[in-house]
């Protein structure tokens, strides 16, 4: 029989795991020897806080990230093949949502290679559902350019998609999250309604919803913040 591929969810940056991921995801985990990954210190840094004695030499990394070439990202999959399983490990949240891991997913679909989603957190679904934005009809943009005239094209394509009734989900680098938002500030409808979700999940949490005429008397400091945008 063919192995499983197991989407393995981790916290969105708290060491206090235990209180986001489930219990029964960590033992699920736990039991894996194989693992995919996107960046591998931080991968073997996680396995080590759910167990401080994992046996992190006994196991199998695969690097799959901008830089894997594509012919090799299928091989990957090799040992479910013959039976073993593989745990997809995310470097924050759900694997596959701004993250690198739905190309081997596809792949194990058309293998015949069973893809099991562990529940867990995810910053994209936690922002749009605390948002009071539309839950039924929503659009995540992943991160906007970065030229500040594509920028611009974007914000505004995306405003009048929002405009339409369609809540639109956008993220950006901590660095940059200040930009983006003089960026909205400067290009937005006053009433356009805008959504900063920052650190979620983390001891300083804030997910805020006001229209652009508010967060222009009030503009936050979101450098170096996990911030996740929701505009309509």
């Amino acid at each position: 029989m063919k192995g499983s591929l197991f989407l393995i969810p981790v916290p969105l940056g708290s060491s206090d795991f235990e209180s986001v991921i489930p219990q029964s995801v960590i033992e699920t985990t736990k039991k894996l020897r194989i693992f995919i990954v996107e960046e591998l210190r931080s991968a073997r840094r996680y396995l080590r806080l759910i167990d401080k004695e994992f046996p992190i030499d006994n196991c199998i990394f695969f690097i799959l990230n901008e830089h894997t070439p594509a012919g090799e990202i299928s091989d990957y999959l090799n040992p479910a093949l013959g039976g073993s399983d593989i745990g997809l490990l995310s470097e924050a949240g759900l694997p596959c949502l701004a993250d690198p891991g739905s190309g081997i997913v596809a792949i194990a679909h058309t293998l015949g290679i069973r893809v099991i989603p562990l529940p867990g957190p995810s910053s994209i679904i936690l922002a749009l559902i605390s948002s009071g934005m539309n839950g039924q009809n929503f659009t995540f943009n992943g991160y906007l350019p970065a030229k500040p005239s594509e920028r611009i094209s974007k914000i505004r394509d995306i405003e009048k998609r929002a405009s339409e009734g369609t809540a639109q989900i956008f993220m950006e680098t901590p660095y940059r999250n200040q930009k983006i938002l003089e960026s909205l500030l400067e290009i937005c409808r006053n009433d356009t309604r805008l959504c900063i979700a920052t650190d979620i999940t983390l001891p300083q949490e804030s997910i805020r919803t006001m229209r652009i005429s508010e967060w222009k008397k009030q503009i936050p400091e979101l450098k170096d913040k996990l911030a996740v945008f929701v505009l309509q």
